[in-house]
């Protein structure tokens, strides 16, 4: 007896441009029309209209304004928030065997445009210690954590996120775009990015980034007092290079 076969590929297809739309709108409070979205994901008006309806009756989307603008749902948003606290949760051991191994803090980070926010932290054992509250920003340009994250951009993108100046945080600060870019070529080539008390006098830092398993931005730092770092700065990027593959190693294995 012959019976219809849902197509497959276009079910795949449906959900690839019902994720695309989920991204347009993010950071997007204000919301955005269909004509808006439709330009922005390459789709017809129509085709737009059809899909946010369905995210719409999952409260995926919800309307923004009266006259037809759109923005994530509340659904999305607890689904991101759980995902989020997962990751977070299931970061901390990693943290913590780190911590263990140098005696020093820890952070944990995420980048939120065009700054990082600490979202947690282990804190070293040394008696001189450095410790940022959690919740607190930072810019990424003078960031050990920052500047690793930024070395995944093109430098077309890293000038279009940050600009070509930037405030001096201390001397040491580098507050030119081609100063930084130069900076960057060598944490591409090492994988981690250094802090060289270009934040904060007296705190040097090295940093690597990643993704979380929404495909977020996070880095990983590990800040010491300046007269430390110098002895110390081999063997804390060997470690967070190999916990960075421990975590990525832990993510993978969690999908599959």
């Amino acid at each position: 007896m012959n019976r219809l076969v849902p197509n497959d590929k276009s079910q795949v297809q449906v959900i690839a441009r019902a994720a695309t739309i989920l991204r347009a709108l993010e950071d997007e409070n204000a919301g955005l029309s269909l004509g808006q979205i439709a330009q922005r994901v390459n789709l017809a008006r129509s085709t737009v209209q059809r899909i946010v309806a369905a995210l719409e009756c999952e409260k995926l989307v919800i309307a923004a304004t009266p006259n037809g603008r759109v923005r994530l749902g509340p659904a999305i948003l607890r689904l991101a928030a759980s995902v989020h606290s997962d990751f977070t949760a299931a970061a901390r051991p990693f943290l913590e065997r780190l911590s263990n191994e140098l005696h020093e803090t820890v952070d944990l980070s995420t980048v939120k445009k065009d700054h990082l926010v600490f979202i947690d932290q282990v804190i070293g054992s040394q008696r001189l210690r450095t410790v940022s509250a959690v919740g607190e920003t930072f810019p990424l340009h003078c960031t050990a954590n920052g500047k690793a994250y930024l070395a995944q951009l093109t430098d077309v993108g890293i000038e279009k996120l940050i600009g070509r100046s930037y405030e001096a945080r201390t001397p040491k600060t580098l507050t030119r775009l081609d100063v930084l870019l130069d900076d960057l070529k060598t944490a591409r080539r090492l994988g981690v990015a250094f802090d060289r008390e270009e934040h904060t006098l007296g705190i040097c830092a090295v940093g690597v980034a990643l993704r979380d398993p929404l495909g977020n931005a996070v880095a990983i730092s590990v800040p010491v007092p300046s007269q430390r770092f110098e002895h110390q700065q081999t063997l804390i990027a060997e470690r967070l290079l190999a916990t960075k593959r421990a975590m990525e190693a832990h993510m993978n294995s969690a999908v599959v």
